[in-house]
């Protein structure tokens, strides 16, 4: 496994987990500039200055959002007996479920500062979030945390995880960064090129990561199981369920309304 720690200066240690959060800032502000060039975006008024601005709004709601998702649906006993931890960040540890509803916050404050409605702030920038997912899971990698499940040991891949067991692993955040984040923006970003209904782009972006999300958890260690239906699910399919039914249900319903953007 790499090592956590990309550079060392003293007692100032720069962790490759930040630099992934730092990667994945980076590629909004590169792919938005390129979304500002779609003909049907330039047209509802979306500049530059926005995107820029946009970018706190969303720093603020990734890092706030992740960390109390992973306080609060994962490790709250944990967290709550000890406090300080919710603050060390650079150890890893962020939901993105978390992430996603902090963003929603953030993107509703900044719409009511700047009068846009808030499904078309969502709409403009949820082809820019998933390579954010995929930077997001290859610093789980290199941070040794959200190790897969047991694993066949002649599959070429598997992995003995650092401070778990000798047993062979799925390299699970690797499965992640490459469907919940790479796979997903290839598809969600061709999808996006087009006009399409008001509020169907950021509903088939919810839907489609929930998918993915859900089958990706089948490869990784749960944080814990639920039984829903008599079947035994983990905590981030749970998750992923309203994600794909809600997200369905908004995408249906943008293209029987067929609205435009305001």
């Amino acid at each position: 496994m790499p090592d956590p720690v990309a550079l060392k200066i003293g007692p100032l240690a720069i962790h490759w987990y930040g630099l992934m959060y730092l990667a994945a800032f980076a590629q909004y502000l590169l792919l938005g500039r390129l979304r500002l060039k779609h003909p049907h975006i330039a047209a509802a008024g979306w500049k530059k200055e926005h995107l820029d601005d946009l970018l706190y709004y969303c720093v603020l709601g990734v890092i706030v959002g992740a960390r109390l998702g992973e306080v609060l649906f994962y490790h709250p006993v944990y967290y709550f007996s000890h406090p300080l931890e919710i603050f060390a960040v650079w150890k890893g540890g962020m939901s993105i479920h978390g992430g996603f509803l902090g963003v929603i916050l953030c993107m509703w404050w900044w719409g009511r500062k700047h009068q846009r409605a808030w499904v078309d702030i969502m709409d403009f920038t949820a082809p820019l979030a998933p390579l954010g997912f995929f930077f997001g899971r290859i610093g789980n990698f290199i941070n040794a945390e959200l190790w897969g499940r047991v694993a066949d040991p002649s599959l070429p891949w598997a992995m003995i995880w650092p401070r778990v067991d000798n047993l062979p692993r799925h390299p699970s955040p690797l499965y992640q960064a490459l469907v919940d984040g790479l796979l997903l923006f290839i598809i969600l970003w061709f999808y996006a090129r087009k006009p399409r209904p008001r509020m169907a782009v950021v509903s088939f972006g919810v839907m489609m990561y929930g998918c993915a999300r859900f089958f990706t958890e089948f490869f990784r260690t749960p944080d814990y199981e639920v039984h829903v239906a008599g079947i035994m699910i983990s905590a981030g399919q749970l998750l992923s369920l309203p994600m794909i039914i809600i997200g369905l249900a908004l995408l249906c319903l943008a293209y029987k309304r067929q609205m435009k953007p305001a």
